[in-house]
């Protein structure tokens, strides 16, 4: 499990040390969901969910606000689909 003391990270809370967290504890079993947000936090935690082989959705630019979270996971290749925020629960319903 990953320390959650002062491990360096610039933000708190951080969705990197959440995100590596669910990579160890469930792995495959995992679904990671990248929203509309500034910055790049997440992208180390999709990469690690994406290692242990989690399926991440990203959300596209046109239904974003801020779309710097969602370009850099796309960017670095993690997104496994990238989908409008409105077709988002459809597309997590068909994983079932």
């Amino acid at each position: 499990m990953q320390d959650l003391g002062d491990s360096g990270n610039r933000l708190k809370p951080c969705a990197n040390i959440t995100m590596k967290s669910i990579a160890e504890g469930y792995g495959r079993n995992s679904l990671g969901i990248i929203l509309t947000g500034m910055g790049d936090d997440g992208t180390q935690g999709a990469e690690a969910m994406k290692k242990r082989g989690a399926i991440i959705f990203a959300q596209d630019e046109a239904s974003s606000c801020i779309f710097g979270i969602p370009r850099s996971v796309i960017d670095a290749g993690y997104a496994d689909a990238v989908i409008c925020l409105n077709q988002m629960v459809d597309r997590i319903l068909s994983l079932q």
